[in-house]
């Protein structure tokens, strides 16, 4: 009886954790989200021919969703449109691979004809205290250098391409200039990098048109293992104090059945020494 409770509580437990997992690419379904970086310009997406974003907004980022693994035909159309016959980007062929997590982008090539570019969102674990930051170019501008805090961190980032740094985790500010110059054309803007998550950052827009902006997107998930036991609170975030809050519990369980089994002991010892005085 005792057991099968015990059961009934760790199983509740582990269903309550489950709620706090992120969103994450099981072993048999790929991940996918979808930006909109095409600046004034109201869309629908279709997958497949069927209606799946209704009214998407530059700057959307919708997802992620879980689907089965396979290719998938995605077009997007103007926001009136009654089916995908006249797409204005595509269609195009996503291949997703299970496992996997993605985003497709909506955006402009470097000289400002609409496209589509699919990319796979690096998910590999970070170094204990260290998150990744990700820098995608997909605006209708020439190659870019990144800076952070007012250095030069990427060089020479085109369209559609992506350059990735481990950083220790905290606040970055970032800004995006001309390749070969510091003079910001868009930022600096604060990004939080956060401990075991890529934090994805996209220049999207036109310069010529004076609308360039950054979009973020963040998947968490990707922190290593302790190789030991921290010595105190310094440098968790706050998503980690319900598991910081769970250790205590069991750090004062464990501590009150050791009482409790002590007393017991010296209980039984004074009773052994009172029998033997008789």
């Amino acid at each position: 009886m005792k057991r099968t409770a015990t059961v009934g509580v760790l199983a509740g437990a582990v269903i309550a954790l489950a709620g706090f997992a992120p969103a994450q690419a099981s072993e048999g379904s790929a991940m996918l989200s979808v930006l909109h970086g095409v600046p004034d310009l109201t869309v629908d997406v279709y997958v497949n021919d069927e209606l799946t974003i209704d009214d998407f907004e530059p700057g959307d980022l919708a997802g992620p969703l879980e689907l089965p693994p396979g290719t998938y035909t995605v077009a997007i159309t103007a926001s009136d449109a009654t089916d995908a016959s006249s797409p204005a980007i595509g269609p195009v062929d996503l291949p997703l691979e299970a496992g996997v997590n993605y985003t497709a982008v909506a955006h402009l090539t470097e000289s400002g004809d609409p496209t589509a570019t699919l990319f796979t969102n690096d998910t590999a674990p970070t170094a204990a205290g260290q998150g990744r930051l990700t820098v995608r170019h997909v605006a209708a501008a020439p190659a870019v250098d990144v800076l952070a805090g007012g250095t030069v961190v990427i060089t020479n980032l085109s369209n559609p391409n992506e350059a990735k740094l481990d950083l220790p985790a905290g606040t970055v500010s970032a800004a995006v200039a001309a390749a070969g110059t510091t003079d910001p054309v868009i930022g600096p803007a604060d990004v939080q990098v956060a401990e075991g998550a890529n934090t994805i950052v996209y220049a999207w827009g036109s310069l010529d048109d004076d609308n360039l902006a950054l979009a973020v997107q963040t998947i968490t998930g990707m922190q290593s293992s302790p190789h030991g036991v921290p010595a105190g609170s310094a440098g968790l975030v706050a998503t980690n104090a319900p598991g910081q809050a769970m250790g205590v519990w069991i750090g004062a369980a464990v501590v009150l059945v050791l009482v409790g089994v002590g007393s017991a002991l010296a209980v039984r010892r004074r009773a052994s020494i009172a029998r033997q005085e008789r």
